[in-house]
């Protein structure tokens, strides 16, 4: 008898002690890594016990060992990593003496794991559909004949709409929401005993995200489930977990019941955490350490004395509408496997004629869900797509006209600068962060090498980042410092106005609180504009001075962000704080 039929043998409870047993119990387990400056330990001596049915919420800033833990009971590692102590053992089987062909088993039929980024975990060439089936015929030993059906039912069971067209849809034309739901659809498949979610939610809108934790939470409790949530959300761990574990640097510095640890946190750190949480009734300096505190003269304030009007307004935009031709996914099984289909090309309208404007020094929010063409509309107003109609003016020019192809080389350019979501995905791999910053300064900037340098200096120096990084890569530079890098990029040029697209949602919270301490210092010293794109309305609470909330591509409210905060005229912005999770401060 192998491993992994002695561990499904099991009987669920043959004795008192069978039955007490947690279903994960982890002890005294320290990860390693080899690196060239020598052996770093990424997790120290930490235990974890997760009973049957139990939901445990696992917390902390990046780098604090979370995710490395997690990799470690799964035993997946990467080559650099080894376990250098400790024990894991799964329903009494130390999985550590498991077979590495019986654990590739084990990993889907009794434990899962919904990774961070849904895009990245899934193939990019090959159909959804498919990948449920290569789950399902590697694990379920379903029958090859009904394997499409099941595969189906899948897709069914996490309520992703119209499954049947979904089954034969390839990643990259689906949603960020629906991609998540297919990676939980996959670790789903089998029924695992276990399963866990490494930042199942980051960069999902508060209404997704809210239904994606719904749908795990429901299908582990009716499956009878133990659930791991890793996650910065303390909101989050707060509204799903049973239990939270808190850890820094590798070490498990607190662990007690949900309402216990948030009510009454007993170290610093957790107190820490929760003090940079964004939540209502609390500024932005509110949100840091006295020690980084910025000074009360360190800035010079812009003041605005009314809301923008046509004639003083720096971006109008006028019934803007951008519109997408769509091909329609035949829904029959038979039409697929038969030859290619007759299919009928109608329009997608992305964004449905709005209308807003931004004022000199304003800083303005748009959100919405993921869908709704908030993004799309940035990208319209910062020249990398083209509308469809409508009208774009820029201080006074009309730029709507201009292809996109054209604008970049347009001096107008330099006065519109964009910070993007991700700041790892947006800096190029092979550029220094000097060599990064200086790039629109190079092709726009009319300034000698010379100067470029000297320059980038003085934007590290303006965004906090300390001079020795300037010469370091991408990898060798923290989320927080990447950001910092992005943002000393776009403010290279002194633009007017900067879009910002969700700069902050992959950050840790306290590092999230640094960035936007920093961009409104940043905002209030040079007197910029904002286009800030979130999905995070407690954020946009804090930097916005207006809102503007989009749902199908249509504006349905937009006003003051006190007035649409307290007061929301719109059912769907009320949904939409109704969905935003707190921690019980």
């Amino acid at each position: 008898m192998d491993s992994r039929t002695d561990l499904m043998s099991l009987p669920a409870e043959t004795s008192e002690g069978t039955a007490s047993r947690p279903l994960l119990e982890v002890q005294d387990l320290t990860v390693e890594f080899a690196t060239r400056r020598g052996i770093v330990r990424a997790v120290q001596n930490v235990n974890i016990t997760v009973a049957k049915g139990e939901t445990l919420g696992i917390v902390g800033e990046s780098g604090s060992g979370k995710s490395v833990t997690s990799y470690a009971v799964m035993r997946i590692l990467d080559r650099a990593g080894r376990i250098a102590q400790g024990s894991i053992a799964f329903s009494g089987l130390d999985l550590q003496t498991v077979p590495e062909s019986e654990m590739r088993d084990m990993r889907g039929r009794e434990m899962s794991m919904i990774f961070q980024n849904p895009r990245a975990a899934l193939n990019p060439i090959r159909k959804v559909g498919r990948q449920i089936e290569d789950v399902l015929l590697q694990h379920a030993q379903v029958d090859s004949g009904a394997v499409s059906e099941r595969a189906i039912e899948t897709l069914e069971q996490v309520r992703i709409a119209r499954p049947r067209e979904r089954y034969h849809a390839y990643p990259f034309e689906l949603s960020g929401g629906m991609c998540q739901r297919v990676v939980i659809a996959l670790a789903l498949a089998c029924r695992p005993q276990l399963l866990i979610a490494d930042e199942p939610t980051t960069g999902l809108d508060v209404t997704t995200q809210k239904a994606v934790m719904d749908l795990v939470v429901e299908l582990t409790r009716e499956r009878g489930m133990s659930a791991i949530l890793i996650t910065h959300d303390l909101g989050l761990a707060a509204a799903y977990c049973d239990r939270v574990m808190v850890m820094e640097k590798g070490h498990v510095v607190e662990d007690a019941a949900s309402g216990t640890i948030f009510k009454n946190p007993s170290h610093a750190y957790t107190r820490k955490l929760m003090r940079a949480t964004p939540r209502p009734g609390v500024s932005l300096r509110g949100l840091l350490p006295e020690q980084e505190q910025p000074r009360a003269d360190q800035t010079k304030t812009v003041r605005r004395t009314s809301s923008s009007t046509a004639s003083d307004a720096l971006l109008v935009v006028e019934q803007l509408v951008k519109e997408y031709p769509r091909k329609d996914i035949p829904t029959s099984l038979g039409k697929i496997f038969s030859r290619k289909p007759p299919v009928e090309t109608e329009t997608f309208r992305a964004v449905d004629g709005i209308s807003f404007s931004i004022a000199h020094g304003e800083s303005v929010g748009l959100v919405g869900e993921s869908g709704c063409g908030k993004s799309t509309t940035s990208m319209m107003v910062m020249r990398l797509i083209d509308k469809t109609s409508g009208l774009i003016t820029f201080a006074g020019d009309d730029i709507g006209e201009i292809p996109a192809r054209s604008f970049a080389t347009l001096p107008s350019r330099k006065k519109i600068q964009m910070v993007f979501q991700d700041p790892t995905d947006s800096l190029n791999p092979r550029f220094t962060a000097a060599r990064a910053i200086a790039d629109p300064l190079l092709r726009l900037g009319g300034l000698g090498r010379g100067e470029v340098r000297s320059r980038c200096e003085e934007l590290a120096m303006q965004v906090g980042l300390p001079l020795e990084f300037l010469d370091r890569f991408p990898h060798q530079l923290s989320g927080g410092q990447k950001a910092r890098v992005g943002i000393a990029r776009a403010i290279a040029l002194k633009p007017d106005l900067v879009i910002l697209d969700e700069p902050t949602a992959a950050l840790d919270v306290s590092v999230q609180a640094v960035v936007l301490n920093l961009l409104q210092d940043l905002k209030d010293s040079l007197g910029m504009s904002y286009l800030f794109v979130s999905h995070d309305l407690n954020v946009v609470r804090l930097l916005c001075d207006r809102v503007i909330v989009m749902q199908t591509g249509k504006i349905v409210e937009q006003g003051p962000t006190e007035r649409v905060m307290e007061a929301p005229e719109a059912s769907y912005t009320r949904d939409l704080l109704a969905a935003i999770p707190h921690p019980p401060l």
